[in-house]
């Protein structure tokens, strides 16, 4: 039995007993999640150091490979080449901020909020496909595996009925996890871009959990789950078009959030950890020691004078002299490059980077 892509809500139940057995527990994962968040207060930490972490995890599920370190340098905004890849993650990093401003504004998760995030992606604003031609082939022996719709009219239906299904609870009184996998299903197989689609959709899942409150702020992120056992994710997405094995494909995305928000917490509380310590050797042993400079040091893993100067309010002399006492106390080290230097705070990118 051949799948075929209709308007949602589909006519059978997808809630079946296995999958409401699973749901308690990755419920409960992000509810911790949710918890351990709020005892960050400085948020924008997360925001930075997991938005960079998620951006790069989705770009490589497409083959675009970058390091953090490269990405640590790339965001000291020096005036020195980066990399094609490294420009792709940028543009994810922004794509994902913006959309989150946008649902958290209108209270809603829009197409144009879906067109937005993925101009930003893109760098064009190329809109849903109005050509045919768009297949989806086995990367080793490019055999067609999915034809998505071809007639732009039916594209667009088919992302104004999922607009819908995002936004209108009455549609379907699924569990959010639940729907978060069929939103997901849906949006990939419309494949409504000529490129772009699977980043955008993974931008998607963390903003639809966001615009449910299930979680306050965009950092659980699937990307990495998806890496580890991308065949399966590939082979249950296609399972469900080809044997409509729904069940398979909606216990894969949930047992993907609950190991995602475990893993997530972990990270956080080792986080938290460095953060304290790092707190303990700025108050003992600097005078000009403040909370705005330590939020700084975690706000970026690799800092700079300008950003102390932006953040601190404080001279380029003055800024200067911090970091390079810093540097010369072993707190941070500083490195060089191009005609400019930053400061790296060693254990924040051990953390990172081991995950």
């Amino acid at each position: 039995m051949v799948w075929k892509l209709v308007p949602l809500p589909y006519a059978e139940d997808l809630e079946t007993k296995s999958i409401l057995k699973q749901l308690p527990a990755a419920h409960a994962a992000m509810a911790e999640l949710k918890g351990i968040v709020r005892s960050i207060p400085n948020q924008i930490i997360l925001l930075n150091t997991l938005g960079i972490q998620e951006a790069k995890d989705s770009s490589s599920v497409e083959n675009i490979i970058t390091t953090h370190d490269d990405l640590y340098k790339a965001n000291l905004d020096f005036e020195v080449n980066t990399s094609p890849a490294i420009k792709e993650v940028q543009n994810y990093v922004a794509a994902m901020k913006r959309g989150f401003e946008l649902v958290q504004t209108q209270g809603l998760l829009t197409n144009q909020t879906i067109l937005k995030i993925q101009e930003i992606l893109e760098g064009n604003n190329a809109g849903f496909r109005r050509l045919p031609g768009t297949t989806l082939k086995n990367t080793q022996t490019g055999e067609i595996v999915y034809l998505p719709p071809q007639d732009p009219t039916e594209i667009g239906s088919l992302m104004g009925n999922l607009e819908q299904f995002i936004n209108n609870s009455e549609l379907s009184d699924y569990d959010p996890l639940v729907k978060m996998a069929i939103i997901h299903y849906q949006f990939e197989s419309i494949h409504p871009f000529y490129d772009g689609n699977g980043r955008t959709g993974r931008i998607l899942n963390i903003l639809y959990l966001v615009l449910t409150g299930l979680q306050k702020l965009p950092i659980l992120y699937l990307s990495s789950h998806i890496i580890r056992n991308k065949p399966d994710y590939y082979r249950l997405l296609q399972g469900v078009r080809e044997n409509g094995d729904w069940e398979s494909w909606i216990s894969y995305m949930i047992q993907g959030v609950e190991n995602t928000a475990r893993e997530t917490i972990l990270l956080i509380e080792e986080l938290k950890v460095l953060i304290a310590e790092m707190q303990v050797v700025l108050r003992t042993r600097y005078k000009f020691y403040s909370q705005e400079l330590l939020n700084n040091l975690f706000e970026h893993p690799y800092t700079k004078i300008e950003f102390l100067v932006r953040d601190l309010g404080v001279s380029r002399i003055t800024a200067a002299n911090y970091l390079n006492q810093l540097a010369a106390d072993g707190v941070l080290r500083k490195e060089r490059l191009g005609t400019g230097n930053y400061y790296v705070n060693e254990k924040l990118f051990a953390l990172m980077s081991r995950k």
